[in-house]
C-alpha cells in the first residue's frame, strides 16, 4: 500500500477523516506558498495537495483559476513548483500529492516528470483531465517511482464505469462531491454518501471527497451522513484565505491560513 493509501486507513482504522489542503503552487507568491506548506504540515494536515497552475484548468472554479493566472503571470511554471518541493522537502513531514493537468507532464515528458517529482518527495498525483483509457503508461511509471496515482469518481459515472475506474485505480478513489467546478458551495449534497456508500461495497480501496467542501459545518455534516469518507480536500476556502493577501499582512494571512487548518482539522473528529 502506498503512502497517501497508508495515511487514509490509519484515519478509518481510528475512527477519523484526514484532512488535505488544497493550494496553487505560487499563489499568491512562491515565498508564501512555501510557509504555506510549512504552516498547514504543523497546523494538523495529514496530506497536501499541491497544484501545478494551469491555464485551461477546466474542472477548477474561479478562485483556483484566478490563482492559476496569478502564478502564471508570476513565472510559476514545472519547474518553479519543483524549486518549491526542493525547499520544502526537509520542512514538512506530511505527504505532497500533485494535482496537475494531463497537458502540462506531457509536454515536460511524462517519465521525466514523475522521475523527479517522486526524487523530490511527492508521494501522490492526481490528473483530472486523464482518461481511463489512457493510465495504463504513466500507472505503469508511478508503480515503478512508488507514486499514488489517484482516480476520480463523479456523481455522473455509471455503475459500469465505476466498475472500470475501480478495476484500474492502483490506490484510492477521489470521489467528487458535485457536478460542476471547485469552488465555495453553501451546501453539500448529502445524497453522496449513497455513492460512497456503493463505491465501499465494490471495493477496499481508500476514498477521499473534494470540491466544494469550505467550512466546518459541512464537513460535520458529511461525517454524520455515515458516509463512507476517509478524506476530505479543501481547497477554495484555503486559496480565499491567501487572496487577502498584501506586503503588510503576510504574517497574518499564514497564521490566518493555520487557524483555518486547526479548526478543519477539529471537525474531522
Amino acid at each position: 500500500m502506498n503512502i497517501i493509501s497508508e495515511v487514509l486507513l490509519k484515519k478509518r482504522r481510528n475512527s477519523q477523516c484526514a484532512l488535505i489542503p488544497f493550494l496553487t503552487a505560487g499563489y499568491p507568491s512562491i515565498e508564501l506558498t512555501v510557509k504555506a506548506l510549512v504552516e498547514l504540515d504543523k497546523r494538523g494536515a495529514d496530506i497536501i495537495e499541491l497544484g501545478i497552475p494551469y491555464s485551461d484548468a477546466l474542472a477548477d472554479g474561479p478562485l483556483i483559476q484566478y490563482a492559476s493566472k496569478v502564478a502564471l503571470d508570476k513565472g510559476t511554471y514545472i519547474d518553479q513548483v519543483f524549486f518549491i518541493l526542493k525547499l520544502v522537502s526537509n520542512q514538512i513531514s506530511v505527504p505532497i500529492v500533485i494535482f496537475t493537468y494531463y497537458n502540462p507532464i506531457l509536454v515536460y515528458g511524462l517519465h521525466k516528470f514523475i522521475q523527479k517529482i517522486a526524487k523530490l518527495g511527492v508521494k501522490g498525483l492526481i490528473i483530472p483531465d486523464l482518461p481511463i483509457e489512457e493510465t495504463n503508461y504513466i500507472g505503469i511509471l508511478c508503480k515503478y517511482y512508488r507514486l499514488e496515482l489517484i482516480f476520480f469518481v463523479s456523481p455522473t459515472s455509471s455503475k459500469s464505469r465505476i466498475a472500470d475506474i475501480l478495476s484500474k485505480a492502483p490506490g484510492c478513489i477521489y470521489l467528487v462531491s458535485s457536478t460542476g467546478v471547485t469552488g465555495i458551495r453553501n451546501s453539500i449534497d448529502l445524497s453522496i454518501h449513497f455513492l460512497s456508500n456503493y463505491i465501499e461495497s465494490q471495493t477496499n480501496k481508500l476514498i477521499m471527497l473534494g470540491f466544494g467542501i469550505s467550512s466546518t459545518t459541512q464537513v460535520s455534516r458529511i461525517l454524520q451522513s455515515k458516509s463512507s469518507i476517509n478524506g476530505i480536500v479543501i481547497g477554495s476556502a484555503f486559496t480565499n484565505i491567501l487572496s487577502c493577501c498584501s506586503d503588510g499582512t503576510k504574517a497574518n494571512i499564514i497564521k490566518k491560513l493555520g487557524d483555518f487548518c486547526e479548526q478543519m482539522k477539529l471537525a474531522m473528529f
